[in-house]
């Protein structure tokens, strides 16, 4: 069309998936060969040794394995569909041998036949990118192993009272952990665009009662990486059946974000604690073939695998599988010797995701979206809805597990007794949902889904509820919602914690013996809290920011865990909001020092640390020091 966006027209599915599976090929063969060759975890076969530890870690977790498993439950139509994709896409490759894309020809690649295993790979890539609540239960265990239970409450603490939750009321000692060196999960962070635990998306839905349309209005903003291409791959499918629009990730066949002639969906990340470590005994550390359950042996199930890295030798590596799953230690960076780490996850399973897609793009009305949701197993996601007849829904999907008493899924758990099994999965009935809730709007921002007397445990690490807040601020006081006040919800970067912070910040003396610091604190004054490009006070904010959190928490915490605990802005900083009006919170003396600073002391030694970061990198001049500057990317 005028966007460039393709639209198939087909008499029959089969023919509609298989152009879907040529178009896409021919616009981004390469980004889904890279894709697969993540999944399948052979990058080196293409990239040499540079991509080892990638190919080790997705080996060892079995992403591959998985999708192996989702092939085996899902049902005929769902398996047609990917047949007749991969079809398309290997029709595309074999008449498109003397023109394959420069990187193929780069890198002395060639791509095999597409199988539909390869596009249910690609799912679970993307459901790894999405879930990383076994990095909280590392981060969580080293900051128990290094202060303490009651430390790691504070700095990990559950979600905020009176914070929005998506469905208002109204509606319904691991000592050993301290050498884990998380530097052995770079490569693949990396690959994902940076660290997992601040991942996040906005989505809301409106009704008519509340829009300039009349009609309910729909917003789903994804915050995934910025890749180059895209990490979407936008198009229309109609005929047989299919009359949709939306986004799907290349190398996978339907739509799994849009709409059709009569509902629209939405997604944004649920981060439930679908994940478990579970500490295993085996019968012999260097050599084992048993692992110990409830007073028994059980053998280990042992993969062998071989990684193709071009240049050097085939690298063996054998993975050794519980029933609770692979186990982690060598490519998650636990020290030789430690205790096994497997783990759990529901993505591991078989599941049922592109079932679930395939019959979204077909649904109607609310019953048929809901009945599609039933089997968006993993990974976990809030489903925003609306329909042409005006009706608005929230639905929570996903395999969530119930935990045994006294489980919380908060850090590693003994796996040989028995007590700290799951015990099966919130049923999908009595999963969070609403049609039409009163408030006549619904927003879904990575925050809490329901208030605490719900009775299942869904997760515990949700994100800071301030992009929520913001969304129901700017929605509450609008009762006529337009298409362009929804567009301006999506751009909008006025911050609610620099709202929290900047009184503190403007009280404190700067030092009389630096004009920059007073030059800063002014433009902070005079800075109207939206973090726009050419906003300079947005800087000093930033810059005074993450100064603040490190002279806070990081005497405590060490270098490096506190660099891993301050990437997790989702906790770390609504502490640090909270603790503000304690002027002698202990978070805010300096260990190191036998004087007992307060917070005026850490905010002033963090002003002069800000403006010297700030001199150091982008000048003298505080006129140059815009946000669009220091933010690039």
């Amino acid at each position: 069309d005028q966007w460039g966006i393709p639209h198939i027209y087909a008499e029959n599915e089969h023919d509609l998936l298989f152009a879907q599976g040529y178009v896409q090929a021919q616009d981004r063969l390469w980004q889904m060969d890279f894709n697969r060759r993540v999944a399948n975890g052979e990058l080196s076969d293409a990239c040499g040794d540079a991509t080892l530890e990638i190919d080790r870690f997705m080996r060892t977790l079995g992403l591959r394995r998985a999708a192996e498993k989702d092939w085996e439950v899902l049902d005929d139509d769902t398996r047609a569909a990917l047949e007749a994709y991969a079809e398309g896409v290997n029709a595309y490759i074999e008449s498109h041998r003397d023109r394959l894309p420069l990187e193929f020809t780069i890198l002395g690649a060639d791509p095999v036949p597409w199988t539909p295993i390869d596009s249910v790979g690609i799912g679970k890539v993307m459901a790894y990118s999405l879930a990383a609540n076994y990095e909280f239960e590392l981060l969580r265990s080293r900051i128990i192993a290094e202060l303490g239970a009651e430390a790691a409450q504070q700095l990990l603490p559950p979600y905020p009272d009176g914070a929005p939750v998506i469905i208002p009321p109204e509606a319904r000692s691991y000592a050993w952990l301290r050498e884990v060196d998380l530097d052995a999960l770079d490569s693949v962070s990396a690959l994902f665009g940076g660290t997992r635990l601040d991942r996040g998306s906005n989505s809301w839905v409106v009704d008519g009662s509340r829009t300039a349309t009349g009609e309910a209005m729909l917003a789903n903003d994804t915050h995934l990486g910025l890749d180059m291409p895209s990490i979407w791959y936008e198009n229309g499918l109609h005929g047989a059946g299919f009359d949709t629009v939306g986004f799907i990730f290349p190398g996978l066949p339907l739509v799994v974000i849009g709409h059709n002639a009569h509902i629209a969906w939405g997604v944004t990340n649920l981060p439930a604690d679908a994940q478990d470590f579970y500490i295993e005994k085996l019968d012999d550390p260097d050599n084992p073939t048993r692992y110990e359950f409830m007073g028994e042996w059980r053998d280990l199930e042992i993969v062998r695998e071989t990684i193709e890295a071009k240049g050097c030798e085939p690298e063996p590596i054998d993975v050794l599988i519980t029933h609770h799953g692979p186990i982690m230690n060598e490519v998650i960076g636990v020290p030789e010797g430690a205790e096994p780490l497997a783990l759990q996850w529901t993505a591991l399973e078989g599941t049922q995701i592109l079932r679930s897609v395939r019959l979204l793009d077909l649904a109607s009305n609310w019953d048929e979206f809901r009945e599609a949701v039933r089997y968006w197993e993993a990974p976990s996601q809030n489903l925003v809805y609306a329909d042409v007849e005006g009706n608005i829904g929230y639905q929570t999907p996903g395999l969530i597990p119930v935990r045994a008493p006294g489980h919380q899924g908060l850090v590693p758990v003994p796996g040989w007794t028995g007590e700290y099994e799951w015990q099966g999965f919130i049923p999908y009935d009595e999963l969070p949902s609403v049609l039409n809730p009163p408030t006549g709007f619904l927003v879904a921002a990575n925050n809490k889904v329901v208030p605490d007397d719900y009775p299942s445990h869904l997760a515990y690490e949700w994100a800071a509820p301030y992009r929520a807040q913001r969304i129901v601020d700017l929605l509450a006081t609008d009762e006529s919602v337009s298409i362009q006040a929804s567009r301006d919800i999506q751009a909008d970067t006025y911050s609610l914690p620099a709202e929290a912070l900047r009184p503190y910040m403007l009280a404190v003396e700067p030092d009389p013996s630096s004009g920059l610091q007073a030059t800063a604190q002014n433009l902070l004054a005079e800075w109207d809290l939206y973090l726009a490009a050419d906003r300079t006070g947005a800087s000093v904010y930033q810059a005074w920011l993450g100064s603040l959190l490190e002279n806070t928490f990081g005497d405590e915490l060490g270098e490096e865990l506190a660099a891993e605990y301050i990437d997790s802005s989702n906790m770390s900083v609504p502490l640090l909001v909270d603790i503000m009006e304690e002027a002698e919170n202990g978070w805010f003396d300096d260990v190191t020092t036998s004087d007992v600073e307060t917070r005026d002391d850490i905010l002033r030694r963090s002003l002069a640390d800000a403006v010297d970061w700030l001199s150091e990198h982008h000048g003298a001049d505080p006129d140059k020091w815009e946000w669009g500057r220091l933010h690039s990317k």
